[in-house]
């Protein structure tokens, strides 16, 4: 996973302002003690900090994924 994706994923779950505040305050045991920006900017997979987030604010496993996507015609 992307670091864009992971804003994407953020933002389309959490609203383009809240996902700001989330990523940059809560505090996630799943990547070390450390928030979302902090686990991002030392490494570590997009992929784990989203799913730290994830469990954290119970979100649940159907929306995991993202939403889904029509293609264009």
């Amino acid at each position: 996973m992307r670091i864009s994706d992971y804003w994407r994923l953020m933002d389309d779950e959490f609203g383009a302002g809240y996902s700001r505040v989330l990523s940059g305050t809560l505090v996630l045991a799943g990547v070390g003690g450390r928030t979302a920006d902090a686990a991002l900017g030392a490494g570590v997979n997009p992929r784990d900090v989203w799913l730290a987030m994830c469990d954290v604010q119970d979100v649940p496993p159907e929306r995991r994924l993202g939403k889904d996507v029509k293609p264009r015609d």
